[in-house]
């Protein structure tokens, strides 16, 4: 009776330890939301937000992944992307530094070091970013000619640069937090926060667009018959996989007894997720905004044209933007995925793969398929970010159901879905292990 209730009482701690990890992702979440509207001192909040309205979907785009807060010029304008950008440069010089290969290859010693470099990283790059958006907001007037920034000066840059940089370790630092004490990577859910924070007031002014007249009836059942398709298309792609059969020689008694068994390997599609799109568009967003602000006013007409072929939706942005996609998703498989590591293992634990020899042969074989998943992969990623793109920019539809912010939203819910679960399912095996322990004693 007593191992019984034991056994209860420790099911039930196992459900309060996940109930106590989604409210902790509640309520970071809720502290992220509450710093987006913390501004930085010195700025008009109407006239950035009519600076915003006015730079069309370079400046959505911005404030959209930062939550809304680029509008009100917050602690947390620029959001986690400094803290991406950082991780995938030390990620790649990983790849061909020696002393930082060397460094990936210590364990949970060498990983510390590789999050401290990314850590100096992310504050040179939040500082840099800062300080060109406060240098670049001091020359900028919103409709009406009133000006940004009441007082411009060293002051304005200096306490936009600590507020911006501090407000961006302390969104890694959160990050972190819900990565170890919550449930899903933290980062991703902080963007997912704020996209989704933007949802309500698209989908209102969706309807009034619809009750307006400006967008038929038609047109809005096919936004929503597209964003249902889009959804589906990219559960179906995160969740495919191409699976390798192995074949395992296990001894089942004497010398000479053997017993084939045979598995798989799965490797799936897109296995870089949302990392290429996200970097590409950090990677695009701040030179295509400073030729926004510093080119608004400049007689150079390229400069002009350049501005204006950096927009979102537009031919150049949007080639280049595929291009980025596609190499960044083809070199981040690279990093988290080796071949030749797997082919190893394999061969370790006596598997191999049916015609091919174990070793070289087999990495060769692996590589060749990573290869040929990931080009799909790659362009799958493609066409989902930039076929909503063209029918919002068609229609006008607001940002909020671009693509890579679905795919995004997406992949993150997923994800968070499929954590969730295994903590469930987790949870049930100890306690079947426990009544099957209990009635053996």
């Amino acid at each position: 009776m007593a191992s019984a209730q034991g056994t209860s009482l420790g099911s039930l701690g196992k459900l309060t330890e996940l109930r106590q990890r989604i409210f902790f992702v509640i309520g970071a979440l809720i502290v992220f939301r509450l710093g987006s509207f913390i501004p930085v001192p010195g700025v008009n909040p109407e006239a950035m937000t009519n600076l915003i309205e006015q730079g069309g979907g370079l400046m959505n785009m911005f404030n959209m992944f930062s939550g809304g807060s680029l509008a009100r010029f917050s602690v947390f304008a620029l959001g986690v992307v400094p803290y991406i950008s950082a991780s995938i440069v030390v990620q790649m010089m990983g790849s061909v530094i020696p002393s930082l290969q060397a460094l990936r290859k210590e364990g949970e010693a060498g990983r510390r070091k590789m999050t401290t470099y990314t850590r100096f990283g992310t504050v040179g790059l939040a500082a840099f970013q800062a300080f060109s958006i406060a240098m670049a907001l001091q020359k900028q007037t919103a409709l009406g000619g009133a000006p940004v920034v009441y007082t411009p000066g060293m002051g304005f840059v200096m306490s936009s640069v600590v507020g911006l940089t501090a407000g961006t370790m302390f969104l890694m630092w959160l990050g972190e937090q819900i990565t170890e004490r919550g449930i899903g990577n933290g980062i991703s859910l902080l963007i997912f926060a704020g996209i989704v924070s933007g949802l309500p007031g698209a989908v209102a002014h969706t309807l009034t667009m619809a009750s307006n007249g400006e967008l038929s009836v038609i047109k809005m059942i096919m936004v929503v018959g597209l964003i249902l398709a889009v959804t589906a298309f990219v559960v179906f792609m995160e969740r495919a996989q191409r699976r390798i059969t192995v074949n395992y020689a296990r001894r089942s008694g004497g010398q000479r007894a053997y017993m084939n068994q045979t598995s798989h390997l799965p490797l799936k599609i897109n296995m870089s997720g949302v990392i290429p799109p996200i970097f590409a568009s950090s990677l695009l967003l701040f030179p295509a905004t400073a030729a926004s602000w510093f080119g608004a006013g400049h007689p150079a007409r390229w400069v002009q044209e350049l501005t204006q072929a950096l927009t979102p939706g537009e031919p150049l942005y949007d080639i280049v933007f595929a291009v980025l996609v596609i190499t960044f998703a083809f070199f981040y498989t690279a990093i988290v995925f080796n071949s030749q590591e797997t082919a190893d293992n394999l061969k370790r634990s006596g598997a191999l793969i049916p015609g091919i020899r174990p070793g070289r042969s087999t990495a060769d074989y692996i590589d060749n398929v990573m290869t040929r998943l990931t080009g799909v992969g790659a362009l799958y990623l493609v066409l989902v970010c930039l076929v909503p793109s063209f029918m919002q920019k068609a229609w006008h539809v607001p940002f909020y159901f671009g693509g890579t912010s679905l795919l995004i939203v997406v992949v993150v819910v997923m994800d968070f879905t499929a954590q969730v679960q295994a903590h469930l399912v987790s949870h049930q095996y100890e306690s079947l292990l426990k009544k099957a322990n209990l009635r053996r004693n």
